[in-house]
């Protein structure tokens, strides 16, 4: 029984990446000491993984961006538009992998970034692969090659980590009409079967190929592709023991394709699926000689496994095949998880009683060896303190009073349908809003924060560290504000928001003020490139026990005659954008959510605040892989937030905004949610998202955004203008708002203003086209 782990976290410890990676792009740091700091954390990583004791270690599982975009520049899949770049710029691989993932505006060239998506229903975004009609591939890179050699010279037992190559195409993008990318697979895989050449020459033996898109619903002629690929690949290399990964769902309709895959392992997600254990144990795989990995430890949530589930899942499985064909790992790859608890050492941030519940990366990998240790009979002193540990652990946040709150339980409980309607339909409350608001065609606004400087951080910082007084704190946040405030109005924005200087996290800022949350130091996942977030931890009951925006959004409004909107992160994405507890479904918690949420709105529209975003750019991500899901999590997630909504007159506006998501197949729950105003982010896919809300014919007004915030180019007003006139073509002028598609809290101020400034002189062009 060996063990072996998917994937580890690449931002390092401390976010070392994180800060080389920012150093690097603004000069301060050279191209070989980035490669040094990329170096350094994947040594470390490769030996905290040997020092535990794990059999079969990864690499090729660090990006210094993305492990898509890694393999869209591994098969020389680079978009027309960067050609120009490399041959006369001569990027090296590095900043062109930067270029094609954030845009390059310099040295007279202005080139879009590639468009940017949700890796399946969690917060990691990747890069989208462009395919065309004419694609052609090459092996671009050696970069999976080069880290075998570097671990290997490490003394490392190393598995190669590749995305594999029918994911690779289904993930990706038809960038002209006419064909499907699947059909490229025949010009794909002589690259992967290069790269397989060069792995077996190096004398590399077991292979894991990611296969993520087994997880969805295939057609039977995706399913024939797989089948297909499989089988050229063990003709060609026979000797090599192929690893099949896939995670966050069962194979489900998917299985019988999958056990006639001509590969050595097959990894089944234990913790989304436990059942697919039944399922393969009660066909005639048994009597197969192809192993089974159990991915028993959760790679994506923070919860200290429970040895004594994980060890029936195994034992059930060993008496039916033998231990010997047994792998034990993670779920999926820990790169959804934060990398070490021993960093949490403030007490006054998380409790020892919390703490002793939680597992990140590093304990994670522990986890996976004490098991294999407890499943073999392999007892030390050792292997017998963490078993009692676990079990003291387990009980402890079984019966724990920090968790159950009665009062929060009873008001879920008196929920009604009446709770969740507003007074009138959208066509009535669009005529009194108009009176109310007396807003512009084409109305301007942002999605709601402004760049955190480091003067910013700086100053919530030094709060935290008592260096100044919670009033010189306020003072300073509010100058700050006042700034905002003031600017907006000199360049002519229609509804102002107040910048979010006092926030640090959308999400984490909310749960600071609610109960039932706790917070980690250094507990950074990656989001996507170098931005890495702190999800807060929802241990238990939650409610709000004071208001937590309307000050900053009361003062805001005093400082102007134009429109302020109020500030919140909706139920849904709280609930995504957490470590969410797992002894309750969670749908449960995301009611508890919402309720508190309601509460904030009441308050907000109490001190007159007409406008109120409640943002939701996860209700999408959170949608489950298998359609035949979908609708029982649609009515709970779409229930949360007209809950949280919906307690409102008339006269108040409700916005929401939405995230990098295709609407097509859920555009009647987007619908159904009801938001006055609706913000999606549009630039990237230029405009192409429109067409689910145009084929729909969505009756509320949406704001399609004009440029891209994930990227530090400056768009042009004309290119502004034109995509909203793409806009136009699909959606009435008049239910048309014009912003950013995104917040604009990563970016500096001189792009953010030079790029609102253009928006704003957009949005009056358009006004003066219409008239």
């Amino acid at each position: 029984m060996q063990t072996h782990n998917l994937g580890y976290p690449r931002i390092g410890s401390r976010r070392e990446l994180k800060k080389a990676s920012e150093q690097y792009w603004a000069g301060k740091l050279t191209a070989d000491q980035l490669m040094s700091t990329g170096k350094s954390i994947r040594l470390q990583n490769w030996l905290l993984q040997k020092e535990a004791g794990i059999d079969l270690i990864p690499v090729g599982d660090f990006s210094f961006y993305d492990q898509v975009l890694d393999t869209s520049l591994m098969v020389g899949a680079i978009p027309e538009r960067y050609h120009d770049l490399m041959q006369r710029q001569q990027l090296p691989d590095i900043d062109l992998l930067f270029a094609m993932a954030r845009g390059y505006q310099q040295d007279g060239y202005d080139v879009k970034a590639m468009e940017m998506t949700k890796w399946f229903d969690t917060n990691y975004h990747y890069i989208v692969p462009e395919f065309t009609a004419d694609q052609r591939f090459s092996l671009f890179t050696n970069k999976l090659l080069n880290e075998y050699l570097e671990a290997r010279e490490a003394g490392i037992q190393a598995k190669p980590v590749v995305l594999g190559p029918v994911s690779y195409l289904l993930l990706g993008k038809e960038k002209q009409p006419g064909f499907h990318r699947l059909e490229l697979i025949n010009r794909l895989l002589p690259v992967y079967l290069q790269l397989l050449q060069k792995l077996d020459d190096a004398k590399a033996f077991y292979i894991q190929f990611d296969e993520p898109c087994l997880s969805l619903d295939l057609t039977a002629a995706e399913q024939q592709v797989f089948v297909k690929t499989y089988q050229e690949i063990k003709s060609r290399f026979p000797g090599l023991h192929i690893i099949l990964a896939s995670y966050f769902e069962c194979y489900g309709q998917n299985l019988s394709t999958v056990l006639s895959l001509p590969v050595q392992t097959i990894h089944l997600d234990l913790v989304r699926c436990p059942s697919q254990l039944d399922d393969i144990l009660a066909t005639s795989f048994v009597n197969s000689k192809t192993r089974l990995s159990l991915g028993v430890v959760d790679g994506r949530n923070i919860w200290k496994n429970d040895f004594q589930q994980s060890l029936y899942l195994i034992k059930k499985a060993a008496e039916k095949i033998g231990g010997d064909r047994l792998l034990i790992a993670p779920s999926c790859s820990l790169l959804h998880s934060p990398c070490d608890l021993d960093g949490e050492t403030n007490n006054a941030v998380l409790t020892p009683e919390i703490k002793q519940w939680l597992s990140f990366a590093k304990q994670k990998i522990q986890e996976v060896v004490t098991l294999r240790q407890l499943a073999t009979g392999e007892y030390s002193a050792d292997t017998d303190r963490q078993w009692k540990a676990n079990i003291a652990a387990i009980n402890s946040r079984r019966t724990s009073p920090l968790i159950h709150k009665p009062a929060v339980k009873q008001r879920v409980a008196a929920v009604t349908d009446g709770d969740t309607r507003r007074q009138h339909d959208f066509r009535q409350r669009k005529i009194t809003q108009r009176e109310t608001l007396r807003l512009p065609a084409f109305p301007t606004t942002t999605i709601g924060s402004f760049p955190q400087t480091a003067e910013v951080r700086n100053i919530r910082l030094r709060l935290k560290k008592g260096e100044i007084t919670p009033a010189e704190y306020d003072t300073l946040i509010g100058k700050e504000t006042a700034t905002a405030i003031q600017w907006q109005e000199s360049i002519g924005i229609d509804v102002l928001v107040h910048g979010e200087f006092e926030r640090n996290d959308m999400v984490e800022y909310f749960g600071e003020q609610l109960e039932g949350f706790v917070f980690t130091s250094n507990g950074w996942v990656q989001s996507y490139g170098s931005r890495c977030v702190k999800p807060p931890i929802i241990y238990g009951d939650v409610s709000r026990p004071a208001p937590m925006t309307v000050r900053w959004s009361s003062y805001a409004q005093s400082l102007t005659d134009k429109w302020v909107k109020g500030m919140l992160t909706g139920p849904v994405t709280i609930l995504q954008w957490s470590f969410v507890r797992n002894d309750q479904p969670r749908s449960e918690t995301c009611t508890q959510i919402a309720l508190a949420i309601r509460d904030e709105v009441l308050d907000l529209e109490k001190a007159c605040i007409r406008i109120i975003q409640i943002d939701e750019p996860a209700i999408r991500e959170g949608l489950p892989l298998r359609k035949e899901n979908w609708q029982s999590y649609l009515e709970w997630a779409v229930r949360a937030f007209r809950i949280s909504a919906a307690g409102v007159h008339d006269a108040t506006q409700i916005h929401t905004h939405m995230c990098y998501s295709e609407f097509n197949d859920i555009i009647q729950s987007i619908a159904d949610m009801d938001a006055d105003v609706i913000t999606i982010e549009c630039s990237r896919s230029q405009m192409e998202l429109l067409d689910a809300f145009a084929g729909f014919q969505y009756p509320n007004e949406i704001g399609p955004g004009v440029y891209d915030i994930h990227s530090p180019r400056i768009p042009s007003r004309t290119e502004m203008t034109e995509l909203m006139q793409k806009a136009m073509d699909v959606i009435p002028a008049d239910q048309l708002w014009v912003n950013p598609d995104c917040g604009l809290k990563t970016r500096a101020w001189p792009e953010t203003k030079a790029a609102l400034i253009e928006m704003v002189q957009a949005a009056k062009e358009l006004r003066q086209a219409v008239q």
